[in-house]
Parts: C-alpha cells; sequence; structure tokens
C-alpha cells in the first residue's frame, strides 16, 4: 500500500500514481489540500492559514481563503478521474490576501479503462491581493487500458491587485485527448503575469489555446513563454493576445517542433491601447535540426533515442 493511501482511505493505488504524475505527491500533503475523486471530495484539510471550503452557490467546487501575510506555504488542490462517461465541471475561486508568497499546485489526471469519454472542465478565478506572489503550477495527464477518450477543457481567470506576481506554469504532459484551454490576466499597477506553457500531443490529439494578458495599469508586465511538440496527425492551435492599456511591457515567445504529419499554428496577437506600450512577439514553427541528431547518434544513441533526449530538453 503507497504511503498516500495509509493517509487517505479513499484514495487507491491508481490515484496514488495519478496524483504523483500530476502533482509530484508521495504521501499527504503538507499544508492545505484539496483532493477531488470523481466528482467529489476524497479529502480536504485547512490550516491556520490557508482556509478551503465547499462553495454555497450552488456550483461544485471550493472557495480558498489565503489569510494576509501567509508565505511559505503550499495548497496542493489535484483532481483525479477514473470513471468512464463522466463529465466533471468544477468552478474553484482563489482568494489571496495581501502581501502573501505561496504556491498552489493544481492539475488532472484521468485514467480512463472503458470505451467512452471521461471529462474535466475546470474553471479557476484567482483574486491576488495587493504585493502578493503566487507560485500557479497545473499538469495534465491521461492514460487508459480501453479506447476512450480523455477531454480536458481548464479555464483560468486571474485579477492581479497593484504589485501583485504571479508565475503560472502549465503542462500537458501526455494522454489528453482533446483540450480547449482559456487563461485571463488583468493586471493592475506594477503587477506581472509570468506564463509558462508546455505542451505534447501525439496521434491525433487536438489542443487549442487561447490567452489575454490585459495590462490595464501603469509599469504593468506580462511575459508569456509557450513551447510545444506535435506528432503523428495531432494538431495544436495557440493563440496569445497582449493589451496594453497603459505604459506597460508584454512579451511573447511560441516555439514549436513539428514532426510527421502534425498541424501547428502560433498566432500571436498585439493590442496596443497606449503610446506607451510596449508589445513584442516571437514565433517559429520547425522540425528537429538534422545537426543536434547527428551529434547525439554520434555519442552512441540511436536516431529514437537521440530525439527523445532533443524532446524532453525542449519541454523541459
Amino acid at each position: 500500500m503507497s504511503e498516500l493511501n495509509k493517509e487517505i482511505s479513499a484514495i487507491d493505488e491508481v490515484d496514488a500514481e495519478l496524483l504523483e504524475k500530476i502533482a509530484d505527491m508521495l504521501g499527504k500533503p503538507v499544508g492545505a489540500f484539496n483532493i477531488r475523486k470523481n466528482g467529489g471530495c476524497a479529502a480536504r484539510e485547512s490550516t491556520e492559514h490557508i482556509k478551503i471550503d465547499p462553495r454555497t452557490d450552488g456550483h461544485e467546487g471550493i472557495d480558498i481563503h489565503i489569510l494576509p501575510g501567509t508565505k511559505g506555504e503550499t495548497c496542493h488542490i489535484p483532481v483525479v478521474m477514473t470513471k468512464t462517461d463522466m463529465t466533471d465541471a468544477v468552478y474553484n475561486d482563489f482568494y489571496v490576501g495581501e502581501n502573501c508568497d505561496v504556491t498552489i499546485v493544481a492539475g488532472c489526471g484521468i485514467h480512463n479503462g472503458g470505451c467512452g469519454t471521461t471529462e474535466h472542465d475546470g474553471v479557476h478565478t484567482f483574486h491576488i491581493g495587493k504585493n502578493s506572489r503566487v507560485h500557479y503550477i497545473e499538469k495534465h495527464y491521461g492514460e487508459g487500458d480501453g479506447n476512450g477518450k480523455n477531454v480536458m477543457n481548464p479555464q483560468t481567470v486571474v485579477y492581479l491587485d497593484e504589485g501583485a506576481v504571479m508565475h503560472m506554469d502549465t503542462a500537458q504532459i501526455a494522454g489528453i485527448d482533446s483540450t480547449k484551454r482559456y487563461t485571463r490576466f488583468e493586471c493592475a499597477d506594477r503587477a506581472e503575469a509570468v506564463v509558462t506553457e508546455r505542451l505534447l500531443t501525439h496521434g491525433c490529439q487536438t489542443a487549442h489555446s487561447d490567452m489575454d494578458i490585459v495590462l490595464n495599469g501603469a509599469d504593468a508586465k506580462g511575459r508569456v513563454t509557450s513551447r510545444s511538440v506535435a506528432k503523428g496527425t495531432s494538431s495544436q492551435v495557440f493563440h496569445p493576445n497582449l493589451v496594453g492599456n497603459s505604459a506597460c511591457f508584454g512579451h511573447v515567445q511560441c516555439d514549436s517542433i513539428i514532426m510527421d504529419e502534425a498541424h501547428v499554428e502560433s498566432i500571436p496577437a498585439l493590442t496596443a491601447n497606449n503610446t506607451d506600450a510596449q508589445l513584442i512577439h516571437e514565433a517559429a514553427i520547425g522540425k528537429i535540426a538534422g545537426d543536434q541528431l547527428l551529434k547525439l547518434m554520434t555519442l552512441g544513441l540511436t536516431e529514437e533515442e537521440a530525439e527523445e533526449r532533443i524532446l524532453k530538453g525542449f519541454l523541459a
């Protein structure tokens, strides 16, 4: 029995393996946590500074209140799904007080052993107080021993007060047949949104990501880095939009490796509504460079091994 199972009886071995992949959980988390399983709560625990409560507005989900001045704490809110023919829609709202510095670990893992579709639609809304810093980590992963489909449609909306910062790291590891992601940041004076997005698609999978970074306040900043790999006949569309409504700075960089018969679209957009807005975008799509493969193959790797090492480094 895993260490996690010993602590939380509602979690079985499949759940524990998924939680390790999406949230690096090897046992009961330290700090506040909420583990959602197949549309319900498997375990929940608040701390002195982080309170997790069920919603009272009729929606599935939780409200997370992080008290002002909270620093150095982590809140885990992963989701696991192991049933087929199931759709789970959840609404989580985060209220982060002023002068905080915290980490929030989310993510969703699906094990679909049937022939139907297992879908998770997570809607997260963040209200981040003045001069607070949040590191938000979200990983998506799917697997299964049947012919079913794994679908994830996350939506994340973030409101950053004056001087607030969010570092948002998202990764789609493998096994997601279809995903439609929407991300939006609203940045006040001196607020900063930093987004790193990593994506792998293979087979006939599809992924569509729309992102709006709205820089409303003076000296607001937005930085987006997207790296993706498309294999097989999979299809990807990435559409980041920087909107500068003030004297602000924004930068988007999109790099993709395309392989086999895949399809990739990168459509960065810039909208400046202020003469002092500085907005930059860079986009590149290409195949693995032949000289990179050759160099690794001269060190004794096969072509497949060399290719795999390059892709791992690119998505790291």
